[in-house]
This record gives C-alpha cells, sequence and structure tokens, in this order.
C-alpha cells in the first residue's frame, strides 16, 4: 500500500497532567487533566484508530494482524513500539521499568526501554536520571528511610534535549516539561516514589519497591550515544540512537528533504511547523501528497521506499530496532 497510516491519538487522564497538550498542538482534549496523548499506540491501554485509507475506522492493533505485509511480515505477536507526547504539569513520580525478561514473566508483556526528546521545557525544569547508590543494599536502606535528596540523580534540562532511558534507570520527568517519548510497547511502571501526594478520591498511589529492587540497575552508568547528523541542503536528518529495540530520528525540514526507507517501516510525528509529504514511486515520480501539520502521527509502509518532506517541519521519527525487524 503506497498510502501512510494516519492515527488519531488517544489521550490519558493523569494525576500530573494539563493543558500544554491543547495549547501547543491544538488537540481537542476530553478533560483538563490530560498528561499522555498516546500518537501512535497498538497496547490495549490506548490503541491508536487509522484515519484514512481502506484500513479507517480500524485499531493499529488490528491492522498489525488483518494486514501483515504493510509491516514486512514481522514475526511479532504485538507491535513493537509506542510513541507518546507527555505534558508534565506537575513532578512525574519517580519510578523503573523491566526489561523484557523480568516484564514477560511478571506482567505478561514487553519491557519498556524508552527514551525522550525534550519538545520544551521552562526555566530551571529537571527530570531525575539515575542515583547515587553503588550497591542493592544502599538503594534499599535510602529508599527506606526517604533519603530522596542524597538517592535520587537530577538533571538540568533544556528544549531540544535528547535521553535514552534503558530498561532498569531509576527515572522521572519533572513538572514544566513537555517531551515525546519513543519506547516499547509497554505499560509496565514500577513506583519507587510519588512525593506522599494524593490522588482526587484522596488515596496515595501504589508503590513497588520490591519490584524496583528486582529490576533498576545498581549502580547506575549513563549509556553513551552516538549522535549523528547529515544535512541535505538547508534540511537536517539526526541520529539519536540505534538501539535493538528502535533507532529513532530527528528530521528538521526546511525547504526539502528526501529520504529512502531504512527499516520494514517508519513511524513519525510532527511535533512542530506545517508541511507536505509526498510519496514517491519506483521511479522518483510523486504518486501522493499529504499536508503535515503539527501534532500529527503516521506510519509509513513497507511498500513505501522513497518519500519527500516540504516546508518548514520538525519530525521525530523511529523505526523497529534490529531485535524485532
Amino acid at each position: 500500500m503506497m498510502e501512510p497510516l494516519f492515527l488519531q491519538p488517544v489521550f490519558q487522564d493523569k494525576i500530573w497532567g494539563g493543558k500544554k497538550l491543547a495549547e501547543v498542538f491544538g488537540y481537542d482534549l476530553p478533560s483538563a487533566k490530560v498528561g499522555e496523548c498516546w500518537g501512535i499506540s497498538a497496547h490495549p491501554h490506548g490503541p491508536s484508530i487509522v484515519k484514512n485509507g481502506p484500513y479507517a475506522g480500524l485499531t493499529l492493533a488490528e491492522v498489525w494482524q488483518k494486514a501483515p505485509s504493510l509491516f514486512g511480515n514481522p514475526h511479532e505477536e504485538v507491535f513493537p513500539l509506542l510513541v507518546k507526547i507527555l505534558d508534565a504539569e506537575d513532578d512525574l513520580s519517580v519510578q523503573v521499568h523491566p526489561d523484557d525478561a523480568y516484564g514477560k514473566t511478571h506482567a505478561g508483556e514487553l519491557g519498556k526501554t524508552e527514551c525522550w526528546y525534550i519538545i520544551d521545557a521552562e526555566p530551571g525544569a529537571t527530570i531525575v536520571y539515575g542515583h547515587h547508590a553503588k550497591t542493592k543494599e544502599e538503594f534499599a536502606k535510602m529508599v527506606a528511610a526517604g533519603d530522596w535528596q542524597h538517592l535520587l540523580r537530577k538533571i538540568p534540562v533544556k528544549k531540544g534535549d535528547f535521553y535514552y532511558v534503558p530498561a532498569g534507570t531509576i527515572h522521572a520527568i519533572g513538572k514544566g516539561i513537555l517531551i515525546l517519548e519513543t519506547q516499547q510497547s509497554s505499560d509496565t511502571t514500577y513506583r519507587v516514589y510519588d512525593y506522599d501526594r494524593k490522588d482526587e478520591k484522596g488515596h496515595t498511589r501504589e508503590l513497588h519497591i520490591q519490584e524496583s529492587l528486582d529490576v533498576a540497575t545498581i549502580p547506575h552508568h549513563d549509556p553513551t550515544l552516538h549522535i549523528s547528523e547529515k544535512n541535505s541542503g538547508t534540511s537536517r536528518v539526526t541520529q539519536f540512537v540505534d538501539t535493538p529495540f528502535f533507532a529513532v530520528y530527528e528530521w528538521q525540514v526546511a525547504g526539502l528533504l528526501n529520504l529512502k526507507k531504512t527499516a520494514p517501516y517508519t513511524l513519525a510525528s510532527v511535533i512542530a511547523g506545517v508541511g507536505q509529504l509526498e510519496i514517491l514511486n519506483a521511479d522518483g515520480i510523486v504518486a501522493a501528497t499529504y499536508s503535515l501539520n503539527k501534532g500529527d502521527h503516521f506510519i509509513l509502509p513497507a511498500e513505501i521506499q522513497s518519500w519527500r518532506l516540504g516546508g518548514d517541519l520538525k519530525i521525530i521519527a523511529s523505526t523497529p530496532g534490529k531485535s524485532v525487524q
């Protein structure tokens, strides 16, 4: 099929959510506390719906099952990736995610390695990224004592920063940050600390101390990133990571940008600007043109070999990692 799959986002209310998803992207939000936009998702907790073409009205999960050729006839039972935009009006809980082995055994789903592109950040905004404990015993002791000041590693962030967050990384997104997250298709989160805050019913949220101890990387170590940039006229492609789970890119379009398929399918989210997507046939001739606007999410299926972007656009794109191709 020489046609992209444009997807309707799914919105998730969160205790820490706010209004920036509406203000920045123009989304019509169902409530005032939406914290997450699941832009490209086949997860049962919030599957995106296809908006166009022969599969319009089906969820991405249904298309994955009914038309595997669109994705290069994959071997995986479930669509492996999930792309979110998160609006942190307040601090997210300090948490950690399992790897595939632990996730499948204890939660019945994939593990959760993820990465963050900072779309925007208020002055002074910070994230929790790692910790200072040297041993599991020291980690457990500091958690039990509530010694968060000495345990947690806080890092200031700014617009345009990128962080890779492998499974096992203690982390938290701080308030005042708008972030695009590319992750494995998993909704398993183990909370270590939630600031003792209460939900609308007056209850504190569940913590998962033992599970966190089981899966946390101790001691913490920062992954090494090999970020590369390639200019194409006045446009630019930046590759942030290439991991077994996903590769993630920024397409900065100023005028025109020609791109070719590098994986069975490609995910894309427009985070700034307006422009157009031109699908090219085998002879390099434009077969179809689509308008693109900030907040659009789409998938380029397997049959599309090359395409051209035009206008003034910033897009975060991803492809499945080699372990899931």
